[in-house]
């Protein structure tokens, strides 16, 4: 029985593709001292200040226990500060500093760069269409295996 090559079927081919997109990310980071996922956790703080690990875990789709290690590298590298939350004292609420905010202005276009490479020859209408498809997995994957709460 012949079996269809890995690059054939859907799974394998997302996860490569993530894996290539995120490599070459990581290069371009390399300078910064941060790494991808580092940089989408600092992200999300620098647009929503005030936010707390709760939410950003959920907004980068991480476990609380990998979240909380990426929190504690970004604040050693004094991208982060961390405070006290005057509504739960057991709570933190998180703020980018101004180097964090300026590590963000300044690599944007890296990542934006990084991107424009994965879908050079697609039409907008087709990186568009992309992101739908993608979005609707998201949601089936969700209904069909809710991620649990730590």
């Amino acid at each position: 029985m012949a079996y269809p090559s890995p690059q054939q079927m859907l799974g394998f081919l997302l996860g490569m593709t993530y894996r290539r997109i995120s490599a070459g990310f990581a290069k371009a980071l390399k300078p910064y001292d941060i790494t991808p996922e580092q940089w989408s956790v600092l992200l999300i703080v620098t647009g929503h200040e005030g936010v707390n690990q709760k939410e950003i875990a959920a907004a980068a789709a991480k476990d609380q226990p990998t979240t909380a290690r990426i929190i504690e590298q970004l604040q050693r590298k004094q991208f982060i500060t961390k405070c006290v939350s005057p509504a739960d004292r057991r709570a933190f609420l998180l703020y980018a500093t101004d180097a964090g905010k300026t590590l963000i202005a300044d690599t944007l276009a890296l990542e934006a760069n990084n991107i424009e490479v994965a879908v050079a020859g697609l039409s907008a209408e087709q990186q568009n269409d992309m992101l739908q498809m993608l979005l609707q997995m998201n949601r089936n994957i969700e209904l069909t295996h809710p991620e649990k709460e730590n």
